[in-house]
Protein backbone atom coordinates (compact mmCIF):
# COMPACT_ATOMS: atom_id res chain seq x y z
CA UNK A 1 0.00 0.00 0.00
CA UNK A 2 1.52 3.50 -0.64
CA UNK A 3 3.15 5.08 1.96
CA UNK A 4 3.77 2.09 4.10
CA UNK A 5 6.81 -0.19 4.87
CA UNK A 6 6.10 -3.51 2.44
CA UNK A 7 5.32 -6.74 4.85
CA UNK A 8 8.41 -8.53 3.47
CA UNK A 9 10.70 -5.28 4.76
CA UNK A 10 9.40 -5.12 8.14
CA UNK A 11 10.29 -8.86 8.67
CA UNK A 12 13.72 -8.65 7.67
CA UNK A 13 14.79 -4.89 9.03
CA UNK A 14 18.17 -4.93 10.67
CA UNK A 15 18.81 -4.91 14.01
CA UNK A 16 18.75 -0.59 14.95
CA UNK A 17 17.45 0.44 11.59
CA UNK A 18 14.30 2.75 12.98
CA UNK A 19 10.91 2.41 11.38
CA UNK A 20 9.78 4.77 8.85
CA UNK A 21 7.00 6.91 9.45
CA UNK A 22 3.77 6.27 8.39
CA UNK A 23 2.55 8.92 6.45
CA UNK A 24 -0.67 7.64 5.13
CA UNK A 25 -3.47 5.29 6.80
CA UNK A 26 -2.64 2.02 7.88
CA UNK A 27 -6.17 0.36 7.69
CA UNK A 28 -9.19 0.33 5.63
CA UNK A 29 -11.56 3.59 5.20
CA UNK A 30 -13.84 3.77 7.59
CA UNK A 31 -16.38 6.54 8.13
CA UNK A 32 -19.84 7.67 6.34
CA UNK A 33 -18.10 7.43 2.88
CA UNK A 34 -16.71 3.68 3.71
CA UNK A 35 -18.68 1.11 0.95
CA UNK A 36 -21.44 -0.48 2.07
CA UNK A 37 -21.64 1.83 5.27
CA UNK A 38 -25.43 2.56 5.93
CA UNK A 39 -26.24 6.34 5.05
CA UNK A 40 -26.56 8.84 8.19
CA UNK A 41 -29.61 8.79 10.17
CA UNK A 42 -31.82 12.49 9.69
CA UNK A 43 -31.38 14.43 12.36
CA UNK A 44 -34.66 15.78 14.29
CA UNK A 45 -35.69 19.55 13.99
CA UNK A 46 -35.29 21.35 17.32
CA UNK A 47 -38.63 22.15 18.66
CA UNK A 48 -39.21 25.62 20.27
CA UNK A 49 -37.10 26.64 22.92
CA UNK A 50 -37.93 26.02 26.44
CA UNK A 51 -39.32 29.11 28.31
CA UNK A 52 -36.81 30.02 30.89
CA UNK A 53 -38.31 28.95 34.51
CA UNK A 54 -41.26 26.67 32.83
CA UNK A 55 -40.14 23.67 35.19
CA UNK A 56 -39.50 25.69 38.66
CA UNK A 57 -43.40 26.67 38.91
CA UNK A 58 -44.53 22.94 38.94
CA UNK A 59 -44.68 22.36 42.36
CA UNK A 60 -46.40 25.24 43.13
CA UNK A 61 -49.17 24.87 40.80
CA UNK A 62 -49.73 21.16 41.98
CA UNK A 63 -50.02 22.39 45.36
CA UNK A 64 -52.77 25.23 44.11
CA UNK A 65 -54.67 22.68 42.30
CA UNK A 66 -54.86 20.90 45.59
CA UNK A 67 -55.51 23.77 47.46
CA UNK A 68 -58.61 24.43 45.00
CA UNK A 69 -60.05 20.78 45.21
CA UNK A 70 -60.03 20.75 49.13
CA UNK A 71 -61.79 24.27 48.86
CA UNK A 72 -64.43 22.84 46.67
CA UNK A 73 -64.48 19.88 48.82
CA UNK A 74 -65.22 22.31 51.56
CA UNK A 75 -67.99 24.07 49.60
CA UNK A 76 -69.82 20.90 48.90
CA UNK A 77 -69.98 19.43 52.81
CA UNK A 78 -70.69 23.40 54.07
CA UNK A 79 -73.82 23.45 51.18
CA UNK A 80 -74.77 19.58 52.45
CA UNK A 81 -74.86 20.55 55.83
CA UNK A 82 -76.44 23.85 54.90
CA UNK A 83 -79.32 21.67 53.38
CA UNK A 84 -79.18 19.23 56.33
CA UNK A 85 -79.88 22.24 58.48
CA UNK A 86 -82.58 23.70 56.59
CA UNK A 87 -84.58 20.61 56.22
CA UNK A 88 -84.53 19.68 60.16
CA UNK A 89 -85.80 23.16 60.76
CA UNK A 90 -88.25 22.88 58.12
CA UNK A 91 -89.30 19.46 60.38
CA UNK A 92 -89.12 21.40 63.59
CA UNK A 93 -91.15 23.79 62.87
CA UNK A 94 -93.80 21.46 61.26
CA UNK A 95 -94.01 19.20 64.06
CA UNK A 96 -93.81 22.16 67.27
CA UNK A 97 -97.30 22.80 67.26
CA UNK A 98 -97.95 18.91 67.44
CA UNK A 99 -96.14 18.03 70.56
CA UNK A 100 -98.54 17.71 73.50
CA UNK A 101 -98.20 19.34 76.67
CA UNK A 102 -99.19 18.31 79.75
CA UNK A 103 -100.95 21.98 81.85
CA UNK A 104 -100.47 22.69 85.54
CA UNK A 105 -103.12 20.84 86.47
CA UNK A 106 -102.63 17.75 84.80
CA UNK A 107 -99.08 18.09 86.05
CA UNK A 108 -100.11 18.61 89.64
CA UNK A 109 -102.74 15.85 89.37
CA UNK A 110 -99.64 13.32 88.45
CA UNK A 111 -97.27 14.82 91.11
CA UNK A 112 -99.60 15.41 94.12
CA UNK A 113 -97.97 17.06 97.00
CA UNK A 114 -94.68 18.29 95.19
CA UNK A 115 -94.31 22.01 94.47
CA UNK A 116 -92.88 24.11 91.81
CA UNK A 117 -89.45 23.12 92.18
CA UNK A 118 -89.88 19.55 92.71
CA UNK A 119 -91.87 18.85 90.32
CA UNK A 120 -89.27 20.91 88.04
CA UNK A 121 -86.46 18.78 89.16
CA UNK A 122 -88.99 15.61 88.10
CA UNK A 123 -89.10 17.27 84.49
CA UNK A 124 -86.03 17.83 84.08
CA UNK A 125 -84.57 14.38 84.96
CA UNK A 126 -87.55 12.85 83.04
CA UNK A 127 -86.33 14.85 79.71
CA UNK A 128 -82.71 14.31 79.98
CA UNK A 129 -82.93 10.59 80.75
CA UNK A 130 -84.88 10.56 77.42
CA UNK A 131 -82.65 12.71 75.61
CA UNK A 132 -79.90 10.22 76.77
CA UNK A 133 -82.17 7.42 75.46
CA UNK A 134 -82.39 8.77 72.19
CA UNK A 135 -78.64 9.52 71.92
CA UNK A 136 -77.67 5.70 72.82
CA UNK A 137 -80.46 4.71 70.01
CA UNK A 138 -78.74 6.47 67.47
CA UNK A 139 -75.29 5.25 68.58
CA UNK A 140 -76.56 2.09 68.83
CA UNK A 141 -78.20 1.93 65.47
CA UNK A 142 -74.70 3.45 64.41
CA UNK A 143 -72.46 0.12 65.69
CA UNK A 144 -71.65 -0.90 62.34
CA UNK A 145 -71.04 2.48 60.32
CA UNK A 146 -72.78 2.59 56.99
CA UNK A 147 -72.14 6.12 55.49
CA UNK A 148 -75.36 6.65 53.31
CA UNK A 149 -77.52 6.18 56.57
CA UNK A 150 -75.89 8.50 58.93
CA UNK A 151 -77.49 11.91 57.83
CA UNK A 152 -80.51 10.42 58.40
CA UNK A 153 -79.67 9.07 61.64
CA UNK A 154 -78.24 12.28 63.06
CA UNK A 155 -81.05 14.16 61.74
CA UNK A 156 -83.86 11.61 63.51
CA UNK A 157 -81.72 11.96 67.06
CA UNK A 158 -81.43 16.37 66.45
CA UNK A 159 -85.86 16.03 65.97
CA UNK A 160 -86.20 13.47 68.66
CA UNK A 161 -83.51 15.66 71.11
CA UNK A 162 -85.89 19.11 70.08
CA UNK A 163 -89.00 17.63 70.96
CA UNK A 164 -88.42 16.71 74.22
CA UNK A 165 -86.30 19.89 74.79
CA UNK A 166 -89.87 21.80 73.71
CA UNK A 167 -92.14 19.41 75.99
CA UNK A 168 -89.80 20.58 78.82
CA UNK A 169 -89.95 24.00 78.45
CA UNK A 170 -93.32 24.40 77.60
CA UNK A 171 -94.30 22.40 80.85
CA UNK A 172 -91.45 24.38 82.89
CA UNK A 173 -93.31 27.69 81.77
CA UNK A 174 -96.56 25.64 83.14
CA UNK A 175 -95.23 24.89 86.46
CA UNK A 176 -93.70 28.44 86.98
CA UNK A 177 -97.16 30.16 86.05
CA UNK A 178 -95.79 31.86 82.70
CA UNK A 179 -97.72 30.59 79.81
CA UNK A 180 -97.51 32.36 76.89
CA UNK A 181 -100.56 33.66 75.59
CA UNK A 182 -102.30 32.72 72.13
CA UNK A 183 -103.13 29.94 70.30
CA UNK A 184 -101.21 26.43 70.54
CA UNK A 185 -99.39 27.85 67.34
CA UNK A 186 -98.38 31.43 68.83
CA UNK A 187 -96.86 29.30 72.03
CA UNK A 188 -95.00 26.50 69.74
CA UNK A 189 -93.50 29.92 68.29
CA UNK A 190 -92.53 31.21 71.28
CA UNK A 191 -91.02 28.05 72.79
CA UNK A 192 -88.92 27.57 69.32
CA UNK A 193 -87.84 31.15 70.38
CA UNK A 194 -86.36 30.17 74.17
CA UNK A 195 -84.97 26.88 73.20
CA UNK A 196 -82.72 28.70 70.15
CA UNK A 197 -81.99 31.78 72.53
CA UNK A 198 -81.69 29.49 76.08
CA UNK A 199 -84.39 31.57 78.15
CA UNK A 200 -87.70 31.75 79.00
CA UNK A 201 -89.91 33.52 77.16
CA UNK A 202 -91.15 36.82 78.60
CA UNK A 203 -94.73 37.28 77.87
CA UNK A 204 -94.81 41.21 78.58
CA UNK A 205 -92.28 41.35 75.68
CA UNK A 206 -94.91 41.00 72.63
CA UNK A 207 -91.14 40.31 70.33
CA UNK A 208 -90.31 36.95 72.13
CA UNK A 209 -94.56 36.03 71.94
CA UNK A 210 -95.12 37.23 68.35
CA UNK A 211 -92.08 36.31 66.89
CA UNK A 212 -92.75 35.53 63.58
CA UNK A 213 -91.02 32.98 61.55
CA UNK A 214 -89.26 34.97 59.28
CA UNK A 215 -86.24 35.15 58.18
CA UNK A 216 -84.72 36.26 61.33
CA UNK A 217 -86.44 33.24 63.50
CA UNK A 218 -85.32 30.77 61.00
CA UNK A 219 -81.41 31.77 61.18
CA UNK A 220 -81.44 31.50 64.69
CA UNK A 221 -82.61 28.31 65.01
CA UNK A 222 -80.91 26.98 61.51
CA UNK A 223 -77.66 28.04 63.47
CA UNK A 224 -78.77 26.13 66.58
CA UNK A 225 -79.25 23.05 65.22
CA UNK A 226 -75.84 23.34 63.15
CA UNK A 227 -73.83 23.73 66.42
CA UNK A 228 -76.25 20.41 67.53
CA UNK A 229 -75.36 18.44 64.39
CA UNK A 230 -71.51 19.25 64.88
CA UNK A 231 -72.24 18.43 68.39
CA UNK A 232 -73.91 14.69 67.94
CA UNK A 233 -71.21 14.00 65.79
CA UNK A 234 -69.45 11.72 67.75
CA UNK A 235 -72.61 9.86 68.55
CA UNK A 236 -72.16 8.03 65.45
CA UNK A 237 -68.91 6.57 65.94
CA UNK A 238 -69.17 3.06 65.51
CA UNK A 239 -68.56 -0.27 67.78
CA UNK A 240 -71.00 1.14 70.11
CA UNK A 241 -68.98 4.04 71.18
CA UNK A 242 -71.28 6.21 70.19
CA UNK A 243 -74.14 5.03 72.03
CA UNK A 244 -71.99 5.99 75.51
CA UNK A 245 -70.43 9.35 73.90
CA UNK A 246 -74.57 10.34 72.51
CA UNK A 247 -75.83 8.85 75.68
CA UNK A 248 -73.51 11.44 77.80
CA UNK A 249 -73.82 14.11 76.00
CA UNK A 250 -77.36 14.48 75.60
CA UNK A 251 -78.00 14.16 79.00
CA UNK A 252 -75.98 17.16 79.76
CA UNK A 253 -76.96 19.35 77.00
CA UNK A 254 -80.06 19.17 77.94
CA UNK A 255 -79.56 19.72 82.04
CA UNK A 256 -77.71 23.04 80.82
CA UNK A 257 -80.68 24.54 78.73
CA UNK A 258 -83.20 23.32 81.22
CA UNK A 259 -81.19 24.95 83.94
CA UNK A 260 -80.34 27.91 82.10
CA UNK A 261 -84.28 28.15 81.15
CA UNK A 262 -85.51 27.08 84.64
CA UNK A 263 -82.72 30.05 85.90
CA UNK A 264 -84.62 32.58 83.88
CA UNK A 265 -88.29 31.71 84.74
CA UNK A 266 -87.21 31.71 88.68
CA UNK A 267 -87.14 35.26 88.42
CA UNK A 268 -90.11 36.14 87.05
CA UNK A 269 -92.27 33.37 88.83
CA UNK A 270 -95.79 33.25 89.33
CA UNK A 271 -96.94 31.80 92.97
CA UNK A 272 -100.15 29.19 91.79
CA UNK A 273 -102.36 31.13 94.89
CA UNK A 274 -102.14 34.30 92.55
CA UNK A 275 -102.62 32.67 89.02
CA UNK A 276 -105.42 33.36 87.50
CA UNK A 277 -108.11 30.47 85.78
CA UNK A 278 -106.70 29.24 82.71
CA UNK A 279 -107.74 27.23 80.38
CA UNK A 280 -106.98 23.55 80.08
CA UNK A 281 -104.36 22.51 76.76
CA UNK A 282 -106.37 20.69 74.89
CA UNK A 283 -104.29 17.76 72.97
CA UNK A 284 -103.47 18.60 69.39
CA UNK A 285 -105.76 17.54 66.89
CA UNK A 286 -103.14 16.30 64.27
CA UNK A 287 -100.87 14.13 66.44
CA UNK A 288 -96.73 13.37 65.74
CA UNK A 289 -95.36 11.25 63.38
CA UNK A 290 -94.49 7.05 64.46
CA UNK A 291 -91.30 7.98 65.25
CA UNK A 292 -91.61 11.21 67.13
CA UNK A 293 -94.50 9.87 68.89
CA UNK A 294 -92.61 6.75 70.42
CA UNK A 295 -89.21 9.47 71.57
CA UNK A 296 -92.30 11.69 73.18
CA UNK A 297 -94.11 8.21 74.84
CA UNK A 298 -97.10 8.98 73.18
CA UNK A 299 -99.51 6.71 70.97
CA UNK A 300 -98.87 6.28 67.68
CA UNK A 301 -101.28 7.95 64.66
CA UNK A 302 -102.51 4.14 64.19
CA UNK A 303 -102.15 2.86 67.55
CA UNK A 304 -106.00 3.40 68.11
CA UNK A 305 -107.96 3.59 70.78
CA UNK A 306 -106.57 1.05 73.19
CA UNK A 307 -102.90 3.74 72.86
CA UNK A 308 -105.25 6.64 74.23
CA UNK A 309 -104.08 6.36 78.10
CA UNK A 310 -100.27 5.99 77.06
CA UNK A 311 -98.66 7.52 80.08
CA UNK A 312 -95.39 9.24 79.50
CA UNK A 313 -92.37 7.02 80.30
CA UNK A 314 -90.10 9.96 80.76
CA UNK A 315 -91.75 10.55 84.50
Amino acid sequence: MTGSTPFRNRLFRKSGERAETQTGATGPVTGPAAPGAPAALPTAAPGPPAEPGAGAGAPERAAARRLQAVRNGVRKGGARARAAALYITDRLVEVAPRIPVRDLAALRAQFPGLGPEEIADKLIAGAAKGTSTVGAGIGAAAMLPTPPAMPAELAAEILGVAAIELKLIAELHEVYGLRPPGSAKDRSTAYLTAWTEERGVDWKKPATVNAALGGQMRRELRQQITKRMLRNLPNLIPFMVGAAVGALLNRRDTRRLAEKVRDDLRSRAVPWEALPALPRLDRPAEPLPGGLADVLGEPRPDSGPEGAGARDPRT
